[in-house]
């Protein structure tokens, strides 16, 4: 059964590009524009294997939608990956302590992301 994946990000070009690439490597992959309807998602039943999310973004940011993501049940333990042109140590710092299991600097390719998703997502 192929593992999904979910994709929080602002640009619907970034999403449409993921997307891709990750169904193209055999995920299954929802999607959403920013972490507020992410949070309604997960709210109502889409339960992924693992969460990339963009930092910056309009009405919940990650950090703020990583940090309520690990308060709602059954999230706890979701691999986590941001996917930001954010290359300052202290987001990643407060990103880590929210609880992300990655950080990714844009752009990556296809290739790298898959394989990164394979490392912290057991059976991927």
């Amino acid at each position: 059964m192929a593992k999904t994946i979910m994709v929080v990000d602002d640009s619907a070009t970034m999403r449409l590009s993921l997307k891709s690439a990750l169904e193209l490597s055999g995920f299954k992959v929802e999607c959403a524009g920013d972490g507020v309807l992410a949070l309604n998602q997960l709210k109502f039943g889409v339960k992924p294997d693992l969460i990339i999310t963009d930092i910056n973004m309009p009405n919940m940011g990650g950090l703020e939608f990583i940090k309520t993501l690990r308060t709602l049940p059954g999230f706890r333990f979701t691999p986590v990956l941001a996917l930001t042109t954010e290359s300052h140590q202290e987001k990643r710092d407060e990103a880590k302590k929210h609880g992300a299991t990655g950080w990714l600097v844009k752009p990556v390719t296809g290739p790298d992301l898959v394989k990164i998703i394979k490392q912290v997502l057991p059976g991927a």
